[in-house]
């Protein structure tokens, strides 16, 4: 196990929570004065994220901490002689089933090729018929009005493979999926291309501290920003009062855009999953030093949790 010098790793807590709190700005700025962004607000909002939590720097695996005796009272650490580092059975005791799944997720989902058909139409088909059903993000408008987005899904064929965005489609749209997702089914059914896939993968990294290093966090959460932005410039709402302007999805050139960008964030969440896999495994598969032995030193055969 690596031990980090006290200056080391306190330089990096503090550089990490600068960073946390430049992008969480604007969002505290709004809630004081009581305005939202349907843009910015969701990745706050959806994944219920504070950002103080999220300023937390955590070093992952295999990373201890001189001199942090304030860490004792940290969810899940550990301190021996004033070093801290990761209470890797306190941590699988509480989040064992949650790693198992993920695990699980990643690896079914790295398993296949992505998806470049969907177009973004789930976020068009939450809005089918909303004159029925009442729009999600109130205030802005349709882009091409009620009547012009419900001819966009009815022209084209919706294949949603995420179980979290298919549950917000209005009850008009469901049949119109092609696929039935369902949590069950969400290992089986998940692929790299979707949008919501990859910006899930914050929601796990999140999930799953103080076991994932803050970085692969961040740059998570800094993946699915860059992923919010593109899915509502893709989706029916007119936003551009907020300097987006559209990926238009109902023209050929707007598909074909949205099909690039598309593709980048594959590249981009795969490798995220990749390396966060390998932090799960190596969590899984660390042995596991008693409490009274100083990190790095290993008492006994390695342990695994299966």
């Amino acid at each position: 196990m690596q031990t980090l010098p006290e200056q080391v790793w306190r330089e990096r807590a503090a550089a990490h929570a600068a960073v946390v709190e430049r992008l969480a700005a604007d969002r505290l700025a709004r809630r004081v004065e009581g305005r939202t962004h349907p843009v910015d607000d969701f990745l706050w909002d959806y994944y219920a994220v504070r950002p103080a939590r999220l300023a937390r720097w955590h070093p992952g695996p295999g990373v201890a901490l001189d001199r942090a005796p304030e860490r004792a009272g940290w969810a899940h650490y550990a301190v021996a002689g004033g070093t801290a580092y990761l209470d890797r059975s306190s941590f699988l005791a509480r989040r064992e089933r949650t790693v198992d799944f993920v695990r699980d997720l990643l690896g079914e989902t790295l398993s296949r090729p992505g998806r470049f058909g969907c177009f973004g139409l789930h976020e068009w088909a939450m809005v089918y018929r909303a004159d029925e059903h009442g729009l999600r993000h109130q205030g802005w408008p349709l882009r091409l009005g009620q009547e012009g987005t419900d001819a966009v899904v009815e022209a084209h064929q919706v294949a949603c493979s995420h179980f979290d965005a298919h549950r917000f489609f209005t009850p008009a749209a469901v049949p119109r999926n092609t696929l039935s997702p369902t949590r069950e089914s969400q290992p089986a059914m998940e692929q790299p291309g979707c949008l919501h896939a990859g910006m899930d993968l914050f929601k796990w990294c999140f999930k799953l501290a103080p076991a994932v290093p803050s970085d692969l966090t961040l740059e998570a959460f800094l993946l699915a920003r860059d992923i919010r932005e593109l899915d509502m410039r893709a989706a029916p709402y007119d936003l551009r009062q907020l300097g987006y302007e559209p990926v238009r999805i109902e023209t050929v050139a707007g598909r074909a855009e949205y099909v690039a960008a598309q593709r980048d964030f594959t590249v981009r969440s795969n490798e995220l999953r990749q390396r966060l896999l390998a932090m799960l495994d190596e969590v899984l598969d660390e042995a596991l030093p008693p409490a009274s032995a100083p990190p790095g030193r290993r008492a006994g055969p390695a342990q695994t949790s299966w």
